[in-house]
């Protein structure tokens, strides 16, 4: 059987490995062994940071509604539960969006939810 060199196989994975771990500090994005582990770690995170990114957000979108709407004289969680009640299928992302590109749209849509 015919010997098989590898070298330039070898020499195409370690570059491939050097580029996704570019940027990492020390021997992290040098020593082949050291930046496949860091490559896996960084890997990890980045699913970990994906699922983390959704709950943030959701978060700063309730401050923001709870701010907006202590400026209306209603507390967050009675605005929602009116909004709940009336039928109105603007969900969270949506308000958020209403009271930081569009005011006077989301206070029309308060005003006309304290009437309920």
């Amino acid at each position: 059987m015919a010997r098989v060199k590898r070298g330039v196989v070898s020499k195409r994975r370690h570059n491939k490995l050097q580029d996704l771990t570019k940027g990492h500090r020390g021997s992290r994005n040098r020593l082949i062994r050291v930046a496949k582990e860091s490559s896996l770690h960084a890997d990890a995170y980045a699913f970990h940071g994906r699922k983390l990114r959704k709950r943030d957000f959701r978060s700063l979108w309730i401050v923001r509604i709870s701010e907006a709407a202590k400026i209306e004289g209603i507390s967050y969680s009675v605005l929602m539960n009116k909004l709940k009640k009336g039928n109105v299928t603007l969900d969270r992302k949506i308000l958020a969006d209403l009271i930081v590109s569009d005011r006077e749209t989301f206070t029309k849509v308060v005003n006309a939810v304290k009437s309920l």
